[in-house]
């Protein structure tokens, strides 16, 4: 029995020590949770002017293009997936990689190549069979636009100089602490000849008065805009991931607590059962020589 006691109070103090360090993670996952968010709304209202514009003047620039504008007929495409670089997230990364592994099974007749961002999304990529262009790790360790510009050019010139007809980004997004949405977003080519802009009524032709020319407000604006879209879906991931691990931490420090009431109980009952089994004998053995 007392075997079994020491054995209870060494998984006492090792599930006590694990405890400790998941109220920690989650602590930390918290603070930077709050910064991320800080920083995620304080861009989306840039990223949704910038699809709005594009959509208004995709439709309002005549024959006035520009390449990252060019629709295409050809079934290339590059899927970016973008995941975390650490674990202990709850079902984060799994959902990303699951939902991307359905989507490859899905369009086996279209040539697709992945993209990876994060090192889950790599590490579990790089041992199957789908072709990859290239993968970016330890992004978010310092996630800022000048990273952000680095990985739109990269797809820029996937899309301008290596024949891809399409480039495609799955990702989260930020909803709420407790839950994500995983979207498809098509990044390249920019906007549409018969897209409207949110709030535009069917139909409408606007005629903008541009400055300077049509062309050089494309040559410039375009760059931007995928720029500002690509940063918006890695920091709306980011977000994501420090939600997923807070929650992920909080649930483990409740499950640490329950066990250890659990084991602690167990301790109790078992130590009782020592200390019954010792005062039987004692008593037995009273009794044995008070009968001699």
């Amino acid at each position: 029995m007392g075997n079994n006691v020491r054995d209870l109070r060494r998984r006492i103090r090792s599930v006590k020590s694990t405890q400790q360090i998941t109220r920690a993670m989650k602590l930390v996952a918290a603070s930077k949770l709050r910064r991320a968010q800080e920083g995620m709304q304080a861009a989306r209202p840039y990223a949704a002017g910038a699809r709005d514009l594009m959509k208004r003047l995709a439709g309002s620039m005549g024959s006035v293009t520009h390449p990252l504008m060019e629709k295409r007929e050809g079934n290339k495409l590059l899927l970016v997936l973008i995941t975390g670089d650490r674990g202990l997230a709850g079902s984060f990364n799994a959902n990303v990689i699951r939902n991307a592994v359905k989507f490859l099974e899905a369009n086996r007749g279209r040539d697709i190549t992945l993209e990876l961002i994060g090192r889950k999304g790599r590490d579990f990529f790089r041992k199957r069979k789908w072709p990859i262009r290239g993968a970016h790790v330890d992004v978010f360790r310092k996630l800022d636009f000048e990273a952000s510009a680095a990985i739109a050019a990269d797809l820029t010139k996937a899309f301008v100089e290596e024949g891809f007809d399409e480039v495609v980004i799955l990702s989260n997004r930020f909803k709420t602490v407790m839950t994500q949405d995983l979207t498809f977003e098509t990044l390249l080519p920019v906007g549409g000849a018969d897209a409207k802009a949110e709030g535009e009524p069917a139909g409408a032709e606007l005629d903008y008065l541009t400055e300077p020319a049509p062309a050089r407000l494309l040559e410039t604006l375009v760059p931007q805009v995928v720029e500002t879209l690509v940063h918006q879906a890695l920091i709306e991931s980011d977000a994501s991931e420090h939600g997923a691990r807070m929650v992920a931490m909080e649930n483990a420090t409740k499950n640490a607590g329950d066990m250890i009431e659990r084991l602690t109980l167990l301790m109790n009952r078992t130590r009782q059962a020592a200390i019954t089994t010792e005062i039987i004998e004692i008593v037995s053995g009273a009794a044995a020589l008070g009968g001699h």
